[in-house]
């Protein structure tokens, strides 16, 4: 995952760092998705093809992350986990 930080400016607009922009063209579409506290950016072009996953992604994400928030969260060693994950 890369991570970059930038600014709004007071008319609403945030520059997408340099080194994030790698596979976006001067003047493409893009969709802002915002789920609670989250921005989701996308190609509009990429938007039909994985619009259902990305909304699953989201509503999954902002579920764990209040589960995070009530303290529910589980410890368990790597092969737990892996199981775990084997059951979604």
């Amino acid at each position: 995952m890369d991570i970059g930080i930038t600014t709004m400016s007071t008319k609403g607009q945030i520059v997408i760092p340099n080194d994030l922009r790698d596979d976006f063209s001067v003047g493409e579409k893009l969709v802002v998705i915002k789920n609670d506290h989250r921005l989701i950016i996308k190609k509009a072009s990429e938007m039909e093809n994985n619009l259902q996953e990305d909304l699953e992604f989201a509503k999954r994400t902002e579920e764990a992350w209040k589960r995070y928030e009530k303290g529910e969260f589980i410890s368990m060693d790597s092969k737990d986990f892996l199981d775990e994950i084997e059951k979604w």
